[in-house]
């Protein structure tokens, strides 16, 4: 039976902290919770804490065991939710095709869940049921994003900012700052057909060699000299005051499209007037972002077919599972009854050239007959009428 604890959705930051299991602490926490189950993952990332187990967590106590093991307040067990069997492995699929994330169809989760599952691997914490849902669930999270193509529909603000960019034919950008929205700027630009890209920082030591030559580093005493020579500028600093006033874009010249992702914003709002500039703030980039959700939405509910191709494969290998011990036995049977028959042969013939072409022929007959039955038995069980076959077979390959 596979089990699933985890943080319901919309609980505040402040509770997930508490049930956040950090990286440095996760391969403590998988090897005691292995103590107590035969498989353990846990994802941990700051939308989601999820304890994968392969075991019953039926019960109250269960839970409470688990909270034990992990160290958490028990009083916090109204904010978690869990899972049993089959809903397991749907709920993983479609985690990892990002259908449970903040920004639906966000991709960062595939990674999250292969690193999680990477770590459980490495400590023998999965072996069976865990180990092939995982694998299953990354390779579907792959081909979902292959098929359905949502790396076309950028998903924040920072990979729309760098696609309206782009599609404003831009083949130079600026980008003021380097914070968390401005390192994630510049990550997407690097990432673009940029032929360059700057980089506008007040302490040029801050930002780290990204190792591109596309890229310069300039401080703010410096970036005036250039702006006017770009395609683009996207600004996102915390400056409490205008940062791109009216005056440092001059009148003539080429297009240019400016980006202000700040609040309070970065540009002079006058600059919209100058007749060679696109302006566009964080109220018009969320806007386009609430558009790319919908067509995410439509794009992701399009594809959900491979999610349920996925988990009726994995519900499919769970029942043959089911019935594996007696398609070992089968095979065993006929491996005797070969070795049985092959060795009556040789004592009625010398020919060492004619015993091993008879026991290769007595292996390929048994062989097809064995094949045959176990094919029978499979397709049975997946129909759910598996008793009746299981005794007939049982009669012919596993009783004397």
């Amino acid at each position: 039976m596979l089990g699933l604890i985890g943080i319901r959705k919309n609980v505040d930051i402040n509770i997930r902290e508490r049930l956040a299991i950090s990286l440095s602490k996760q391969p403590k926490a998988v090897k005691e919770l292995n103590k107590l189950y035969e498989e353990v993952v846990i994802i941990s990332t700051c939308n989601r804490t999820e304890i994968y187990i392969s075991g019953c967590l039926g019960t109250e106590k269960e839970i409470r065991r688990i909270f034990e093991v992990l160290d958490w307040d028990i009083s916090l067990l109204e904010y978690t939710f869990y899972l049993q069997g089959i809903n397991v492995a749907k709920h993983l699929l479609e985690v990892v095709c990002g259908f449970h994330s903040k920004i639906l169809g966000e991709d960062q989760i595939l990674g999250q869940v292969k690193l999680a599952y990477e770590l459980s691997l490495e400590h023998k914490a999965i072996h069976t049921k865990l180990l092939r849902l995982f694998e299953e669930a990354i390779s579907c999270g792959k081909k979902f994003r292959t098929e359905s193509k949502l790396y076309e529909i950028p998903v924040s603000a920072s990979s729309i900012a760098v696609n309206e960019v782009e599609e404003f034919g831009a083949s130079s950008v600026m980008v003021l700052g380097y914070g968390t929205i401005g390192s994630l700027v510049v990550k997407y630009a690097l990432g673009s057909k940029f032929e360059k890209i700057f980089i506008v920082v007040r302490n040029k030591d801050k930002v780290p060699d990204l190792k591109d030559d596309r890229v310069n580093i300039l401080d703010f005493n410096e970036y005036r000299e250039v702006i006017n020579e770009v395609d683009a500028v996207i600004s996102c600093t915390a400056a409490p005051h205008i940062v791109i006033k009216d005056d440092y874009i001059n009148k003539d010249g080429r297009n240019i499209m400016l980006i202000d992702l700040a609040l309070p914003r970065d540009i002079d709002e006058t600059l919209s007037k100058n007749k060679r500039v696109t302006l566009l703030d964080i109220d018009t980039i969320s806007k386009l972002d609430g558009n790319n959700k919908k067509l995410r939405n439509e794009k992701m509910n399009e594809y959900k077919f491979l999610v349920n191709e996925y988990l009726n494969e994995y519900r499919d290998w769970l029942n043959i599972r089911e019935v594996t011990y007696y398609i070992h036995e089968m095979k065993n049977t006929g491996n005797s009854v070969v070795e049985s028959r092959a060795k009556s042969f040789e004592h009625k013939c010398k020919d060492k050239r004619d015993i091993d072409l008879a026991t290769t022929l007595i292996k390929s007959t048994s062989d097809y007959y064995i094949n045959r039955a176990i094919k029978l038995l499979k397709e049975e069980k997946l129909k759910g009428r598996e008793e009746e076959c299981l005794n007939i077979l049982k009669q012919i390959f596993m009783e004397n």
